[in-house]
């Protein structure tokens, strides 16, 4: 039995993805040329070919880097609350924490799905996973904490969520405000 050992990315991968988070959630992504991520990140143009073959592949880097983020607060979270019900209560809060602190300009799925229409291309596709895995994990939470119709309580906490990183962008606090109200009564209506 042979065992894989996944190495670290190199320091000019963390670095690309760093600077592409940066600038293509800032910026747009396709206002951000290539020349501009490079000089960003300090490396060569050769290095990014070398390391992503493009810029799509990039965006692909960037948009799983800040799913991974995503599967790991919630794991964390899942990890360190023991009573199931206490977790609705973490969700929301690291929703609008997120919404307050990291993710002031919008929802990066959203932002990338509105710059790439195709659902069929790659760029939709990763940001349909990221939204069934994110979707799937509000439901298992809901379910734990013994919820009527967790189903339902994820479908309209995600749809929660996308309002308030839009409104949040727009409107400030009075959307993370407004979402935190508006999750802790849907949590409240669905509890046995």
């Amino acid at each position: 039995m042979s065992t894989s050992i996944q190495k670290p990315p190199s320091p000019a991968r963390t670095r690309l993805i760093d600077a592409a988070t940066r600038l293509f959630y800032a910026e747009g992504i396709h206002s951000v040329g290539v020349d501009r991520v490079i000089e960003e990140a300090g490396v060569t143009r050769a290095t990014l070919y070398k390391q992503f073959g493009g810029k799509e592949n990039l965006v692909l880097a960037y948009l799983r880097s800040e799913d991974e983020l995503l599967r790991g607060m919630f794991a964390a979270a899942s990890a360190t609350i023991a009573d199931p019900g206490h977790l609705m209560d973490a969700v929301i809060d690291g929703i609008a924490a997120d919404i307050r602190q990291r993710h002031t300009r919008g929802c990066p799925f959203i932002n990338a799905a509105a710059e790439f229409p195709d659902a069929t291309g790659a760029v939709r596709q990763l940001i349909t996973e990221h939204r069934e895995w994110f979707r799937a994990t509000l439901t298992e939470a809901a379910a734990l904490a013994g919820l009527d119709d967790a189903a339902a309580v994820a479908a309209s906490l995600v749809l929660l969520r996308d309002a308030a990183l839009v409104g949040g962008y727009l409107d400030g606090e009075e959307a993370t405000t407004a979402f935190e109200r508006t999750a802790r009564s849907l949590i409240e209506n669905h509890t046995l």
